[in-house]
C-alpha cells in the first residue's frame, strides 16, 4: 500500500493545533487581553482567553488567542477586528457572514479567516438547545482594540 503524507497533513496540521490549545488551558496560560475579558456578554457569548503574547521577534504584533462560547441562538452585532483573525469551530454550529456578503454555515472541524479591514456583518448560532464553541487568533498590530462594534 502506497501511503500518501500530502493526504494526512490538513489532519495532522489540525490534531496539533487543538493538542496545543487544549495543552495552553490546561497549564493555566489564560491572560486577559484587553477587549477580550472572560465573562458571558448580554448576547449570550461567553470569550474566555486563552492567550496574548507579543512576538518576540516582532514586538509591534501580538498574538491573541480566545475560545468563543456560543449559547443556543446566541448571535453578534456587526463588528471588525484590529487585524487578521483565524476562526477554528471546535463545537456546534456556527453562521457568519463577512462583508455583508454570503451567510455560510460552519460545522465542527471547518474554519475561516478574516483579513484586516474585514466587516464581520453577522455570526450566529442557530440552534436553540447546542451551544457552539470557537477557536479565534488575532494577529494585530500590539495595543490595537481587538474588536470594535460598528
Amino acid at each position: 500500500m502506497k501511503f500518501n503524507s500530502i493526504i494526512l497533513l490538513p489532519n495532522i496540521v489540525k490534531v496539533f493545533s487543538i493538542l496545543f490549545m487544549a495543552s495552553l488551558l490546561w497549564m493555566g496560560w489564560i491572560t486577559g487581553a484587553p477587549d477580550a475579558r472572560a465573562g458571558v456578554t448580554s448576547t449570550g457569548i461567553t470569550l474566555t482567553p486563552v492567550t496574548s503574547q507579543v512576538l518576540p521577534d516582532d514586538p509591534k504584533t501580538t498574538l491573541t488567542t480566545v475560545v468563543v462560547n456560543l449559547a443556543p441562538e446566541a448571535k453578534t452585532g456587526s463588528h471588525r477586528h484590529g487585524g487578521m483573525v483565524f476562526v477554528y469551530v471546535l463545537e456546534g454550529t456556527v453562521r457568519s457572514q463577512l462583508n455583508s456578503g454570503e451567510i455560510i454555515e460552519f460545522h465542527p472541524g471547518q474554519s475561516w479567516s478574516e483579513p484586516p479591514g474585514t466587516v464581520h456583518s453577522f455570526m450566529e448560532n442557530p440552534s436553540r438547545t447546542v451551544p457552539a464553541r470557537l477557536l479565534a487568533t488575532l494577529i494585530t498590530p500590539t495595543g490595537e482594540q481587538l474588536t470594535t462594534y460598528d
